[in-house]
């Protein structure tokens, strides 16, 4: 029998079953306005928490996630929203990074739903969602809020919120059909976070007229993490270090604002290293694990799901790890590049040192698929069409690294999909989605993207695009 809170969240993920995906920002306004956020504009009563809005094709959650470990190590009560999770619903409302409870979550969830049902408002999975991360900040009282856009930036439904600073971290094509099918047009979406009045931080290597056009429309200036023309010395496999400059920029900056003064008096420039030396999870993520013989095994996960995400990947392990022997555990998703996948992890290592696996998700690639796709050269890799799963393979591959001469580092990568039962297998403990959960998320692909651009259905073509995107584009290719 499923728990009070499991019902809950599978409803959630049933919304967009009944609700159509439109695109704007009416039934995020109505929605927040019947709960009297009062992080709108004209908002209700209650603490006018600090918030800095984070958009971009590239890095914003590890922006986000670093900018929220600074505020919260120096003593701010720090409320983050940031998407997809990798293991639990709750990962996307936390505060201090402690994720809200299946108590919490099943006492503001019905609320909405009553304020949805009550005004006819019919929200979406990701307006809902927002909703839901702004009353548990309202009700924590929060000192700061940091917000990762969902997708594009100008109608997402974070962007109903009064923001002090925005961030775009990066431009790049993604979801064409939606955000426009040039970088200029993408840039303009995502400068649509931009409040007037209101510093508006862009990362490196930017189409920096676009944004200027657009801040002077909404009435405010641009400050650049490095000055226009400037890339700076990162590698191509440089992204944290990028992302953290973004991340420290965009404090700076935050700092400076008025009504920031409690703020500034807490935070210390070793808060900020330390912040901004963190991490999301599965963004090239470091865990040291106990092989059968007592060994010590490190294991590192990423989320590197397509050919460029992978061979990135590749380049810096071996720029961390050089002569290290590798092996690769990794499952994809079916509308990826398969044979590239597997041609990028050959061109490093033997297929014996491979091991194959197939998330419990619609998206899935099929073994068999990811087989055919490799020919020849995947012949000799591991796995099992029996136990397809990723735990069984993640066992062999830690037990194989554990019984090696080599000092071998078990590689986990591709769909963020596969993710949850790969840290639960190298034994991380965390939250956790039941299967009740997690089999009606992986029905329901559109979930994860209900940006809402003006008051349209999205056509036919828009739809397969959000469908194409889905919930393993993690923060796209965000490599570091």
């Amino acid at each position: 029998m499923p728990s009070r809170y499991e019902s809950l969240v599978r409803r959630l993920y049933r919304t967009n079953l009944y609700n159509p995906v439109k695109l704007g920002l009416n039934n995020i306004e109505l929605l927040l306005g019947r709960l009297e956020c009062p992080y709108i504009k004209d908002g209700g009563e209650g603490r006018k928490a600090k918030i800095i809005h984070i958009a971009g094709t590239n890095g914003k959650g590890s922006v986000a996630y670093k900018i929220a470990s600074t505020l919260t190590e120096a003593g701010v009560k720090t409320g983050l929203f940031v998407s997809p999770h990798v293991s639990s619903f709750r990962e996307r409302c936390q505060v201090d990074f402690e994720c809200i409870t299946e108590a919490e979550v099943t006492e503001y969830l019905p609320n909405i739903f009553d304020k949805c049902r009550e005004s006819d408002i019919p929200a979406t999975f990701f307006e809902i969602t927002t909703a839901l991360a702004l009353e548990y900040f309202k009700a924590r009282s929060v000192d700061a809020i940091v917000l990762e856009t969902g997708l594009g930036g100008r109608l997402d439904s974070t962007n109903i919120v009064e923001s002090d600073i925005a961030v775009v971290t990066s431009i790049g094509l993604e979801h064409t059909r939606i955000l426009g099918d040039t970088v200029e047009l993408i840039a303009k979406e995502k400068a649509g976070i931009f409040k007037p009045g209101r510093p508006a931080l862009i990362g490196v290597d930017l189409p920096t007229n676009v944004m200027e056009d657009h801040a002077r429309d909404v009435g405010t200036k641009i400050v650049y993490t490095r000055p226009p023309g400037e890339t700076g010395n990162f590698t191509e496999m440089d992204f944290d270090a990028q992302n953290s400059e973004i991340a420290g920029r965009a404090i700076e900056e935050a700092l400076k604002i008025k009504g920031w003064e409690k703020i500034r008096r807490k935070v210390e420039r070793g808060h900020i290293d330390i912040g901004l030396s963190r991490r999301p999870p599965c963004r090239y993520e470091t865990k040291t694990t106990t092989g059968e013989n007592g060994k010590q095994i490190t294991v590192i996960l990423d989320v590197a799901h397509n050919p460029p995400a992978l061979q990135q990947l590749i380049k810096k392990l071996d720029a961390e790890h050089p002569g290290r022997k590798l092996r690769f555990v990794v499952g994809m998703s079916s509308d990826k590049d398969l044979s590239l996948c597997a041609k990028t992890i050959l061109s490093r290592v033997e297929a014996k040192q491979i091991h194959l696996v197939e998330a419990v998700h619609p998206r899935a690639a099929k073994l068999e698929d990811i087989l055919s796709a490799g020919g020849p050269p995947l012949s000799g890799c591991n796995y099992n069409l029996t136990s397809r799963g990723v735990s069984v393979q993640t066992s062999l591959a830690l037990n194989l690294a554990s019984s090696s001469s080599s000092d071998e580092i078990v590689v986990i990568c591709g769909s963020v999909f596969l993710m949850a039962s790969a840290r639960e297998a190298i034994g991380i403990i965390e939250p956790r989605d039941s299967d009740f959960i997690a089999k009606e998320a992986g029905a329901n692909l559109r979930a994860d993207l209900q940006e809402h651009f003006g008051n349209r259905v999205l056509s036919e073509d828009e739809g397969e695009d959000l469908d194409e995107a889905g919930d393993d584009d993690y923060d796209d290719v965000d490599y570091d």
